[in-house]
């Protein structure tokens, strides 16, 4: 897949196999809502495309001030919302970082990992459109 394009295709009952270029994942619901829990489910990715961006962003802060990365670790922890839609309601973020980072290092790598791409486009959403292509039998 080109680079901004991702493909998903039906496995097998929650079951999905998402395409990111040369990459495969799988998508799955838990078994106690009716899924194999075969993957995480798309709120989890939500939230690890998060994480994990903010962990990139922190790590690329630390390489270029040549820190190395050992004991740097992001956790995310969301909420869903008791309201209809459905929804996530809140993603806290914690980054711990490695040891021995002095107090203007630690605002700094905050600074830099608060900016990350994923954060950004969750503070000013992207247009998103929704639509139907045609049937498979009629490609």
């Amino acid at each position: 897949m080109p680079p901004g394009r991702i493909r998903v295709d039906h496995l097998s009952k929650d079951a999905y196999q998402v395409a990111v270029r040369g990459h495969r994942l799988v998508v799955d619901q838990p078994s106690d809502v009716g899924g194999d829990d075969t993957g995480p489910t798309p709120t989890e990715l939500f939230a690890a495309s998060l994480a994990s961006c903010v962990a990139f962003y922190a790590g690329r802060y630390l390489a270029r001030h040549g820190v190395a990365a050992d004991g740097l670790r992001v956790e995310a922890q969301f909420t869903m919302a008791t309201d209809r839609p459905a929804r996530v309601a809140e993603v806290s973020v914690t980054v711990d970082v490695p040891p021995g980072l002095d107090t203007a290092r630690r605002d700094a790598l905050l600074a830099v990992a608060s900016n990350c791409t994923v954060h950004h486009s969750l503070q000013q959403p992207p247009t998103v459109r929704i639509a139907l292509g045609p049937a498979l039998d009629e490609r």
